[in-house]
């Protein structure tokens, strides 16, 4: 929305006898201030001072006896209660808290588009009719489809992206020191803080707000409690400090059905790889796609635990992990129920699973699940693992499960493979040492498959 300067006739109606004559100066008391000849440049004046400007200098003689000086008046700044706006904006539309959030901050927000879904954010402010700002992070690492679609988008909504890119010559010091795919070895927690972390917080160093797509469905675990709009607890904006920056989520409670459902009905323009079975989409390394009935985020950091996918561009939005390890609870903190309940299963304890692990002839094979109650690919898999255990009743190949969170994942992690929840193992007949399941397809089927070519 362009922002027009007017003045109105009256105030400006001043002759051109009067821009060529002499002000004559007033009289103050028994002193005369010299009279000055004013010039006026027939260039526009402009309101707007630099940064750095200068006050004029008074080269006004009168003394201080004969000015009168006027009380400062301190401008109150009232602090908008974001909690409350939240509760209010609980129920509120993305279309309405988009706008809202373009109408509190102007110029001094952007919203930040990663080349996915959140395209659905450009549309939404698109339908404000409100000017608005886009940033993304190019990382370097992203697939050629994204940088395809960003080239889409800017055409698409007549926009320029701003774009962050990290900086050189940590991104050399990186790779030159740990090779270009220590993340695969490490974990992505380094790569991704030079790569995306840092680069946002020189992004947001000059704004107040920013606009993002977190969901609440979108991470197991770790999302769920994303309000509509927040003081950004993590990084500071313009006028730096804790609090300077504040953070909108105009979709943190739409599903991401609804979101794909809004972007067919306004005919968005979409990245391409979602065509290819992306879903979540990041850094080419790091990205792949997932199998129907599979969580988002599986396709994110495949080789990591699942509550550690993410890449700190969120960090503050993340729950609170403590109960998580001790094995007995989720990461809310709360009883989970136990998952897996087949009558045809049976439950190995710690004692149980190292005696099946060291047994060289067994008198059956095994195949085992190292789960996680809490963990969502754990729960998307109970249906069909049930249903496997009681296919297999009576064949001979016994079906267990290993609960391997908290005290267990330790042991789980050094002795049977452990990477990620869920990780399936089988125990042949005569070998001591279990076979991972590699596939991340968990349907009956391809499960019998598995234990058919190894029994």
């Amino acid at each position: 929305m362009a922002l027009a300067v007017a003045s109105s006739s009256s105030s400006t109606a001043i002759s051109a006898r009067s821009f060529s004559s002499e002000i004559k100066a007033p009289q103050l008391g028994s002193f005369r201030v010299p009279s000055q000849a004013v010039t006026y440049s027939s260039q526009r004046w402009s309101s707007v001072k630099a940064v750095n400007a200068q006050p004029k200098r008074s080269d006004s003689i009168v003394p201080l006896a004969a000015t009168v000086v006027a009380p400062e008046e301190v401008e109150k700044v009232e602090v908008e209660d974001y909690e409350q706006l939240a509760k209010e904006l609980e129920s509120a539309s993305p279309l309405q808290i988009m706008d809202k959030a373009l109408e509190k901050f102007g110029n001094d927000i952007a919203i930040a588009f990663s080349g996915a879904e959140d395209v659905a954010l450009i549309e939404y402010a698109h339908l404000t009719g409100r000017p608005y700002r886009v940033f993304s992070l190019d990382t370097g690492r992203l697939n050629p489809e994204t940088y395809q679609f960003f080239d889409t988008v800017e055409k698409h909504y007549g926009i320029h992206i701003e774009y962050m890119f990290p900086d050189s010559v940590e991104v050399q010091a990186l790779v030159r020191s740990k090779g270009l795919f220590s993340f695969y070895e490490d974990g992505h927690q380094e790569c991704c803080r030079v790569r995306k972390v840092r680069p946002l917080r020189r992004a947001l160093k000059g704004l107040r707000a920013w606009i993002t797509g977190q969901r609440k469905d979108q991470s197991p675990g770790t999302r769920s409690e994303v309000p509509v709009v927040q003081v950004d607890p993590v990084f500071e904006g313009l006028d730096g400090g804790a609090g300077s920056l504040v953070k909108w989520n105009p979709v943190a409670n739409v599903q991401g059905a609804d979101v794909w459902n809004f972007l067919r009905a306004m005919n968005v323009p979409v990245n391409s790889l979602h065509s290819q079975g992306y879903i979540s989409i990041g850094c080419e390394p790091c990205t792949r796609s997932v199998l129907p009935g599979q969580h988002e985020r599986e396709g994110r950091w495949w080789w990591e635990d699942a509550k550690a996918k993410e890449c700190g561009l969120h960090k503050g939005n993340l729950k609170q992990e403590e109960g998580q390890e001790n094995g007995a609870a989720n990461p809310n903190g709360t009883a989970t129920a136990d998952i897996f309940t087949s009558q045809n299963l049976v439950t190995l304890s710690r004692p149980g699973i190292e005696n099946l692990a060291r047994l060289e002839n067994r008198q059956e094979p095994w195949i085992v699940v190292l789960y996680a109650p809490w963990c969502q690919f754990c729960q998307g898999m109970e249906a069909s693992y049930d249903e496997l255990a009681n296919k297999l009743a009576g064949s001979g190949v016994k079906v267990g499960k290993f609960r391997a969170d908290g005290d267990q994942k330790e042991y789980a992690q050094k002795e049977l493979q452990l990477g990620s929840f869920p990780t399936i193992l089988f125990f042949p007949k005569h070998s001591s040492r279990p076979i991972k399941y590699p596939s991340e397809k968990r349907d009956v089927d391809s499960l019998m498959a598995f234990i058919n070519a190894l029994r």
